[in-house]
């Protein structure tokens, strides 16, 4: 039974990951994995191609993790006040959700995908927490969020 090499183009269960170059028989490469382009034949072009590929990938995913590092050191330090209606107790009158935050960031020309901002639940009382960010794999940025009355509310309640 004769083996083949092959370039897996993604990721295949019990063969291997993509960009992996494995032997498998003729007659999978032949009948399935070549038609459904889940491989190439490892030709020296083809690895030439896979090589440029790679190096294309780790180029790319070391500037993400460098802008995210670089985004990190911007959010680490700022402190979010968000002004909320609340009740006697501290409680709001609704709450402080990703997208409150991620709207406030971008009011202040930073931008940060809602989806990447952790909460464990939405924020309902007035006070201040500490909210990750998730940039990156790799990088977690923090920041301070502060849940505040708007100011003509704190006038109404000296004079009260």
């Amino acid at each position: 039974m004769a083996n083949v090499e092959v370039i897996l183009l993604r990721s295949v269960a019990p063969v291997g990951r993509a960009g992996d170059v494995v032997r498998v028989s003729a007659g999978y490469a032949r009948n399935y994995l070549l038609p459904r382009e889940l491989a190439v034949h490892a030709t020296d072009s083809n690895r030439t191609r896979l090589a440029a590929r790679l190096q294309a990938r780790r180029a790319s995913e070391l500037k993400d993790l460098q802008d995210a590092q670089d985004l990190a050191e911007v959010l680490n330090p700022i402190l979010v006040v968000l002004e909320q209606t609340a009740g006697e107790s501290g409680r709001l009158f609704g709450s402080v959700t990703t997208a409150d935050i991620a709207d406030t960031l971008s009011a202040n020309s930073i931008e940060v995908d809602r989806r990447r901002i952790q909460l464990a639940e939405p924020i309902r009382d007035l006070g201040q927490y500490t909210v990750d960010i998730r940039l990156h794999p790799e990088v977690t940025a923090t920041i301070q969020v502060e849940v505040v009355l708007p100011e003509s509310d704190l006038g109404t309640e000296a004079e009260a």
